[in-house]
């Protein structure tokens, strides 16, 4: 019920744009009325609402109550994230940038560092071993940000965080998706995310078998991502490691400037199936800037996590692995990934699809591996994240109003039946 009346909200303009008006304004406040940690009548409000439908919990047991029921309705994992991050305007960038050639790191820079490193420190101890936790380096605050934002390495102390993160998930093996962000500071996360998959991605294993620890994630709706791709893939392939790639379409058109990007949504949708095709099928192909798409090039092992709501897309990429089982080709290591409280009418048919084939011994097709994206956090601390969520609903209308769509037919099915 929860799930039918937001998507009928975030499916219908008239609805979506106050809504998301009211939230923008607490999301971006900093009035303590308008903190839903602070306010807990707007708390309330929110947590019964947006709250409960995009995110797993305030403490890590709710946490460890959704990851248990997920599971148990036969998803592979999850995909944990704290919810605490940073969306600036230009403004905020071009102020801050010109700030941190001016001042000393500030007191409460450290404090921002330590809050971001026990966050994701706690979200690793509530993943097991073969799920991910997803992070953005910009919730570590200020001193991440004049960094990205200048185009240099991390701090000492935010580098040394950064590693102790990376050698616990190591120890968890659990594996670590580092989320794209806005155009200010990608170029800089690249370089960040490149160097860890240099270090970690060597000589990671899981089941016996060679892995991605660091993946780093490419928006397809960006015009330079099949040349930054293609650009990791070679260096993997020269320097012997694992590439892990996160492929999304992207959650930063109402941010960045719109020239970044395929003028269409055809063109981002035929880049996104195109990239998802290379990978899979181990070619670098015309996407990734191989003149000759017929010759076969040597191509590094990259771990995907193909993270879509899109049914299309999905249908492409399991006809290529239903292919490569019945012709006995080898099969990259890949998950599909959708987000908590979205697109459940497509994660649940993968979820039905899996249970099914793993109940015959011999099948033609391909296992999938669903895994739900999963943010925890307070609601105060998620509220950026819920605002994201929510504009990002706007911009894909059309898949909302399928999932609206599902949804009123469940509970259509669920009455006729008497399940209620």
């Amino acid at each position: 019920m929860r799930s039918l009346s937001v998507t009928t909200v975030t499916s219908v303009p008239l609805l979506l744009t106050p809504a998301l008006a009211s939230l923008s304004w607490v999301a971006d406040s900093k009035l303590p009325v308008l903190d839903p940690d602070k306010n807990g009548a707007l708390k309330s409000v929110l947590r019964q609402t947006i709250y409960s439908q995009f995110c797993a919990g305030e403490s890590p047991a709710e946490v460890a109550h959704t990851i248990s029921e997920l599971k148990s309705l036969g998803y592979a994992g999850v995909i944990l994230g704290y919810g605490r991050e940073v969306v600036m305007t230009d403004d905020e960038a071009r102020e801050l940038a010109v700030r941190g050639e001016q001042e000393q790191e500030l007191e409460d820079d450290a404090d921002q560092v330590q809050q971001w490193t026990e966050g994701t420190m706690r979200t690793l101890e509530l993943a097991h071993e073969g799920d991910f936790v997803a992070l953005k380096f910009t919730g570590a605050g200020r001193e991440a940000l004049r960094c990205l934002l200048h185009g240099l390495p991390p701090s000492a102390r935010l580098d040394r965080a950064i590693m102790d993160i990376c050698d616990r998930a190591r120890d968890r093996k659990v594996q670590l998706l580092f989320d794209a962000e806005q155009d200010a500071v990608q170029a800089a996360i690249d370089a960040w995310v490149l160097r860890l998959q240099r270090k970690y991605n060597h000589s990671f294993s899981l089941q016996g078998r060679p892995r991605a620890l660091i993946y780093n994630t490419y928006q397809a709706y960006r015009l330079s991502t099949p040349h930054t791709l293609a650009s990791h893939l070679r260096t993997a392939q020269e320097e012997g490691f694992v590439l892990g790639v996160k492929l999304v379409r992207g959650a930063y058109i109402a941010s960045d400037p719109r020239h970044l990007f395929w003028k269409t949504k055809d063109e981002t949708d035929s880049t996104y199936d195109a990239i998802a095709a290379s990978l899979i099928t181990r070619r670098y192909g015309a996407i990734l800037g191989d003149s000759q798409p017929a010759r076969t090039e040597m191509f590094p092992q990259a771990d995907l996590v193909l993270a879509t709501h899109n049914r299309r897309s999905i249908e492409r990429a399991r006809a290529l692995r239903n292919e490569q089982v019945r012709t006995g080709n080898p099969m990259i290591e890949m998950v599909y990934g959708q987000l908590q409280g979205m697109a459940d009418d497509i994660s649940c048919q993968l979820v039905r699809e899996s249970i099914a084939l793993k109940a015959h011994r011999h099948t033609l097709e391909e296992i999938p591996q669903p895994y739900k994206y999963l943010v925890w956090g307070t609601v105060g601390e998620c509220t950026k994240y819920l605002l994201r969520r929510g504009r990002e609903n706007k911009d894909a209308a059309s898949r909302t109003r399928d999932t609206r769509n599902a949804m009123f037919n469940e509970l259509r099915r669920r009455s006729s039946f008497g399940l209620f």
